[in-house]
């Protein structure tokens, strides 16, 4: 759902979020009209009011676990963890786990790597989920003890556009037995609200995206 239709229309904090998201047409490619968040981050008021309005909504739902998709999800999922008492689980694209390991060979699923006095060790275990774009397949990965059976997840991420990234982040978390309550998003295509485009999960956006009636 959109913030505007769970009591929130006519807030002006809504439209100080939209008025705050540059768009800029033809990229990366021609036809997309890209919605950039960096301007958003670059208002610390606008910035505000997007914590603002996630943390009211999940500060008394016992969320434990709020996870971040790579890259834009890291921008507003640790801001929103520490006000709500929750810890933050970065959802990363292959490769990229654990965090300052340089050189890993990944056995078994775990990442193996020669510490500074020339023993190997095993850093920890990752899974991941492959998800479809629209040209072409990426994948998600976490470390299995990031999150603990039956905690209650939000997924945060920038934007939703077909839904198959935050699909594929829920598959994550449920397979580690925690449970989902609902996806969270800055900017959201309306056609996307339906839930069995997201295993049946809620979807909560702010704003729709801005600039697609002047490019058609």
């Amino acid at each position: 759902m959109f913030a505007a239709e769970n009591g929130l229309k006519g807030d002006p904090r809504l439209e100080a979020i939209s008025a705050a998201i540059r768009v800029v047409p033809n990229f990366p490619k021609k036809g997309i009209m890209f919605q950039d968040i960096t301007t958003l981050l670059l208002d610390h008021k606008a910035f505000k009011h997007t914590i603002d309005i996630f943390v009211d909504r999940y500060k008394d739902m016992q969320i434990s676990v709020v996870a971040g998709v790579e890259a834009r999800g890291f921008m507003f999922g640790p801001s929103i963890a520490l006000a709500i008492g929750a810890k933050f689980v970065p959802l990363r694209k292959p490769g990229k786990l654990p965090g300052k390991i340089h050189i890993a060979l990944k056995f078994l699923g775990f990442f193996v790597v020669d510490d500074e006095n020339g023993n190997t060790v095993i850093i920890g275990k990752v899974i991941s989920e492959s998800y479809e774009l629209e040209y072409g397949h990426d994948r998600l990965e976490m470390h299995v003890d990031a999150v603990e059976p039956l905690e209650r997840v939000i997924i945060i991420d920038d934007l939703v556009a077909t839904g198959g990234t935050l699909s594929a982040a829920i598959s994550l978390m449920e397979s580690q037995g925690a449970e989902v309550v609902e996806c969270a998003c800055v900017i959201g295509l309306p056609e996307v609200k339906g839930q069995h485009k997201l295993k049946g999960k809620p979807l909560y956006v702010l704003v729709e995206p801005s600039g697609l009636d002047e490019f058609c």
